[in-house]
């Protein structure tokens, strides 16, 4: 099995944790209270910069086979990502660049800038972010709510295009040759990461759980 087969096989449970976290649960039926996804959308808008910062640390440090890899997959996250949710602030109200990160936001993208100071370290560190959208997309995208804006962010990440740059990252993983007790760590640590961001700042110290 390759490294990043294993490392999903890892994260599947944690995967199925995700989809009973009621901010998942509430995005899936298309009833979330707004305030929790405005909050929630602001906290992923800081973070998706800092995960363009990882992918552009890691080209620098890529060979020359996936420097074009990496390079596309920070454009993507810039301009494909990002732009469903300056979309969906104006829909929401959320203030995106008046926005602070929360506590599990500094955590998750302190944990990645740093992991991100070697290229093996940093795939295994990022691909729960990647891997575990995709996953979560295809899965609800099953049975897609009728709210149009909640139905909107599930086909970003169900999206066949977002799958395959999942795929490219999985390859980068299994060729970086990186120690497999270490990106086994590495990767369950930020799938931790990925459950705990579910954990919304609603203001004043204020957290959904």
């Amino acid at each position: 099995m390759s490294l990043a087969a294993h490392l999903e096989q890892l994260g599947r449970p944690l995967v199925e944790e995700q989809l009973t976290h009621p901010t998942v649960v509430g995005i899936a039926k298309g009833d979330l209270d707004e305030p929790v996804f405005r909050s929630w959308l602001e906290q992923d808008y800081l973070f998706l910069l800092d995960y363009v910062r990882v992918f552009s640390r890691l080209a620098w440090q890529a060979p020359a086979a996936h420097l074009g890899d990496l390079v596309d997959l920070a454009h993507a996250t810039f301009h494909e990502e990002l732009s469903l949710h300056r979309g969906l602030a104006g829909e929401f109200g959320a203030d995106l660049d008046g926005a602070v990160k929360g506590v599990p936001c500094v955590g998750y993208t302190e944990f990645l800038l740093n992991s991100a100071a070697s290229y093996a370290d940093g795939l295994a560190a990022l691909y729960p972010c990647m891997w575990g959208y995709s996953t979560l997309g295809t899965i609800l995208a099953e049975n897609p709510p009728a709210e149009p804006r909640y139905r909107r962010w599930i086909d970003t990440y169900a999206d066949p295009g977002f799958a395959a740059l999942t795929a490219r990252c999985a390859q980068m993983i299994d060729e970086a040759g990186g120690d497999r007790a270490r990106a086994e760590e590495l990767f369950l640590e930020g799938m931790r990461h990925e459950i705990a961001f579910w954990d919304v700042p609603l203001g004043r110290g204020e957290v959904l759980r």
